[in-house]
Formats: C-alpha cells, structure tokens, sequence
C-alpha cells in the first residue's frame, strides 16, 4: 500500500508525528498536511526518512546548503540533481566557455531527465533550488497521477553558512541570484514554519545542518 505520509525512523520506529496544520484551500482533495520540525536538536534526531513507493521528494534550500550532498549521501533509489546535470556538461565544455553560454541546455537536459524520471512511476528525490515554484506544480500534479504524494524536505541553512558552502566547492552564483535565492527561501520557510505549505505538498521536514547530517537514509519502501 502507499503511504500518504512519511516515516522518521531511528531504528525502524516511526517518529511521532506533530499537529497536522490546517490545510490551504489548494490542498483541500489532499489529506491535511503535516510538518516535522526536526531543527535545534543539536543532532538527536532521526537516521531515516521513508516514503511510499511512488511518492515524490523535493529537497530545497539556499545554493550551498548541501543539497547535492544529501542527496548524494543520503537518497537509496532514484535522484534527479541539476547539479549532477551541470557536472556532466562542464566536463564536455572548453574550460574557458562560460557557464552562461550554455546553462539554458543543462536546464533543458535536468528537466528531461527529470521527466524521464517521473514517467517510471518510481519514487524520485528532486534538488530544487527554491525559485521555480512551477517545477513543484508540476511535481505535485505528477504525484496525484501515479497515486502518490508530494513531500518537501527544506535545508535551514544561515545564508553566511551557504555562501561559505559555495566557497568549499569551488563555485557559487551571482550576488544578485543569491539574493533571489534568499528571498525565495524565507518566503517559503516562513510559510512552511507557519503550517502553510505549497499547493499540492501533504508533508514537509524541515532540517538544520545537524539534522541533516545525522540523516542518513532517504528510501521509498514498497
């Protein structure tokens, strides 16, 4: 059977779970939408997440939050990462081309991958970036095709924390996109915090650096 909500586990017990908040009028054909604050726990908290077989993942957060990281460390099953799409491309590109010249192509190729993905009918975890609020719509209305749900995964990162990020990696994005970023994730943290969540999601986890770092398993179960 598919689960309709995800599963916090330390050693196979799921973790309670809070007050599910009021559900927006977007989401009212949905089952009332649940948020797992797992912050400030200085690291005491759970090892896994588990979701049903066909439900979808969206891990968001400020550019050098370490999204790619947990994805990579993390996610037992299916990944769609504009990261790795970007890895892929840079290693083919002349070292000197810049990055702009060709980005509209790694977005073109993430998304058909990212398309690709969702028509398995697997579990997918996405990297999202915060700013395409229509690539969530997108995903929540592919979650109601297959039957599944849509659960969102929101890294808390101080901005000073994800600037210096981008620093250990050798690469990071424009003041002005940073910015962008930030507005976006505080409008979307704010919400969430508050028990609003973006249409179509049913759950949503917020995770600080320590909560993400004792995270680590991300796996749908069948």
């Amino acid at each position: 059977m598919n689960r309709t909500t995800a599963y916090a586990t330390t050693s196979g017990v799921a973790l309670p779970k809070q007050p599910a908040a009021p559900a927006p009028a977007a989401c009212a054909e949905l089952p009332a939408p649940v948020v797992r604050d797992l912050r400030h726990r200085g690291g005491r908290s759970p090892h896994a997440l588990l979701f049903g077989p066909r439900d979808l993942v969206v891990i968001t957060g400020l550019p050098g939050s370490g999204k790619s990281t947990l994805m990579r460390r993390t996610v037992r099953g299916p990944r769609v990462d504009s990261q790795d799409t970007r890895d892929r491309w840079d290693r083919s590109m002349p070292r000197l081309l810049p990055y702009a010249l060709y980005r509209p192509f790694v977005r073109l190729a993430h998304y058909a991958g990212l398309r690709r993905a969702l028509r398995s009918g697997e579990g997918v975890v996405v990297h999202d970036c915060g700013t395409q609020a229509w690539v969530r719509a997108w995903l929540a209305r592919e979650a109601r095709r297959r039957h599944g749900t849509l659960h969102l995964l929101l890294l808390d990162v101080a901005p000073g924390d994800a600037l210096a990020g981008q620093r250990e990696r050798g690469r990071g994005v424009s003041r002005y996109a940073f910015l962008r970023h930030r507005t976006a994730n505080t409008r979307l943290l704010r919400a969430v915090t508050d028990g609003s969540l973006p249409a179509g999601c049913t759950s949503a986890v917020l995770l600080d650096r320590a909560a993400a770092d004792a995270l680590g398993r991300i796996a749908f179960t069948g």
